[in-house]
């Protein structure tokens, strides 16, 4: 039996004012981030089209730092502002970054055995402490061996901690776990599915892999711990990707950025004790995270600085190439003044509309007098580059995502030897490319740009 029509018109009134308040507030949060004017002005269309469906998605998706949440990272290395050893120094350590450091040891892993064995050996190596975060820790043989290592190490009285990212291990080797806390291990999730819906964390991911063992040795790099990144018995299927290990120094900056992570986990505090080592190789590294923990965008910023700076090449390997518009066009504008950019990308990755997506940005890029790279023996999942005399590689994909949400840990490298290395390993991944960019049809070239228009919303 329907009720009276004024009671109804009455709720429906109060509906409507409830969801035109909501979107306003919405908006108005909009409009006090710090996003690009495309992401502010694709939201505001969203909620004006669709305020039903904006919202919700908003609620969940939408906040892109988390201040309150995350507390900026507390580094431990007091000594800002020293005396840059390059221009990318500088810019970084204008956003309060840790200096770059010299004297550190520095060697580049580029295949599933060598990063598996190296990790192994780490593990096993490690007296006091092993701290670990990784985004995906799979179920498979390269999982298990993994988590059992942590194991027999947490039994002989090591302090062991794992903290990994509650999405990206939806399937991680639960039952080794679940041994790996009975020995006396420390096991989180970062982020957890259970939350408020309003806390917009599920959109903020913990993409960052790091192992630091004793707080002096750390392996890093784009490696998740599965046998598709690494294994002592890589196959055909293994993919392309890189990793690194570090002592020095610098390790320090890696120890601060776990704790950071750990803390906001377990909500407690955490000391690290054990000093890094003030001098170990020939290497100059500067450690740079991203994400909602960074009070603004280091990574992003110094990037588009770094490309307009450059004058030679600009060489860049991602396995999602979905930038934003700051990042495309200082590429664009880069090959238009000359510089050799050459963008490496797997011919087809594992996410099918990043593929898509990517298509009108490396066309733009190509058009400009970039070369694109389509790496065709396996995925190649790495993810690098090197700009001038200088060279990155960590965890960060270029684009949107990983450099404006994730939690991310870039590594840049300044001395001669490390930026040789990795442009060996560039110029060995160029020649098992192709270079034939496909030219879509005018359905697929308009779908791409009404995609374009909403990336930013990410």
């Amino acid at each position: 039996m329907q009720g009276p029509p004024m009671f109804g018109f009455i709720t429906t009134h109060i509906e409507v004012v409830g969801v035109i308040l909501l979107t306003l507030l919405v908006a108005f949060i909009l409009l006090q981030q710090r996003r690009s004017p495309q992401s502010t002005a694709a939201w505001i269309l969203f909620l004006v089209l669709l305020p039903y469906v904006a919202v919700p998605v908003f609620l969940g998706l939408g906040f892109r730092k988390q201040n309150k949440k995350y507390n900026p990272i507390r580094f431990s290395d007091k000594e800002h502002h020293r005396t840059p050893v390059h221009a990318l120094d500088h810019t970084f350590q204008a956003f309060n970054m840790p200096p770059a450091v010299e004297a550190q040891s520095f060697r580049l892993l580029d295949s599933p055995q060598a990063t598996f064995h190296a990790l192994m050996e780490m593990i096993e190596t490690a007296e006091h402490s092993i701290d670990c975060l990784f985004y995906i820790v799979t179920d498979d043989d390269t999982g298990r061996r993994f988590v059992q290592a942590l194991t027999a190490k947490a039994r002989a009285g090591v302090k062991v901690r794992l903290l990994m990212d509650r999405i990206g291990t939806m399937r991680g080797p639960h039952k080794a776990m679940k041994a790996l806390r009975e020995a006396g291990a420390d096991v989180l999730f970062f982020s957890p599915f259970l939350q408020l819906p309003s806390s917009g964390h599920l959109n903020l991911r913990n993409h960052r892999k790091i192992i630091i063992a004793d707080n002096a040795r750390v392996f890093s790099g784009g490696m998740n711990i599965g046998a598709n990144y690494m294994s002592d018995a890589p196959t055909d299927a293994s993919w392309v990707d890189l990793a690194y290990l570090l002592e020095g120094l610098a390790v320090q900056g890696f120890c601060d950025v776990f704790r950071s992570d750990w803390e906001v986990a377990s909500g407690h505090d955490i000391k690290l004790t054990s000093p890094a080592p003030k001098s170990a190789g020939l290497a100059t590294v500067q450690l740079i995270p991203s994400g909602p923990d960074i009070a603004e965008d280091p990574l992003h910023d110094g990037l588009i600085r770094a490309l307009h700076l450059a004058h030679s090449r600009i060489w860049i390997a991602t396995p999602y190439f979905v930038p934003t518009e700051p990042l495309s066009n200082a590429l664009r504008i880069a090959a238009l003044r000359g510089v050799d950019v050459r963008i490496m990308v797997p011919q087809k990755s594992l996410q099918p509309i990043a593929d898509f997506a990517r298509g009108a940005y490396l066309r733009d890029a190509e058009t400009a007098g970039a070369v694109i790279h389509y790496f065709t023996p396996a995925m190649m999942h790495a993810k690098a580059m090197v700009i001038d005399d200088a060279a990155a590689m960590g965890t960060a994909n270029f684009d949107v995502r990983s450099m404006l949400l994730n939690f991310e840990a870039m590594l840049f490298l300044y001395d001669a030897g490390s930026v040789a290395d990795l442009s060996d390993w560039f110029t060995a991944g160029f020649a098992q490319c192709h270079t034939n960019t496909p030219h879509p049809t005018l359905p697929r070239r308009l779908s791409e740009a009404i995609f374009r228009i909403g990336a930013p919303m990410l």
